[in-house]
């Protein structure tokens, strides 16, 4: 039994921050992502939670579950915008920008 994480990294305008993203899914590292990738992540069926980083920004806890041969799809991007970029120095978690498709 088997399921699918696929996640895009694209969003729109210029990413304020650069470089790898991490991928954490249930707290443990599943990989990278670059800017403009995608890449799928196979898990068990079942209830996961999903986070990104980069240092010590990240985005916030994303918890979902998924069937046997399901394909989860997210989108993610670092900070786009100057207003979320400021307010992500205060509050790490809003730095990376994640959202289930």
């Amino acid at each position: 039994m088997s399921a699918t994480i696929r996640l895009t990294r694209e969003g729109f305008g210029i990413e304020l921050r650069k470089g790898p993203i991490e991928i954490a899914i249930d707290g443990r590292s599943a990989g990278s992502i670059n800017s403009r990738e995608t890449v799928e992540i196979p898990v068990e069926p079942g209830r996961h939670t999903l986070r990104l980083a980069a240092g010590r920004y990240s985005s916030r806890d994303h918890s979902f579950e998924v069937t046997d041969g399901e394909i989860v799809n997210f989108r993610c991007h670092p900070a786009m915008v100057w207003p979320r970029y400021v307010a992500s120095m205060v509050a790490p978690n809003l730095a990376i920008s994640l959202r289930r498709e």
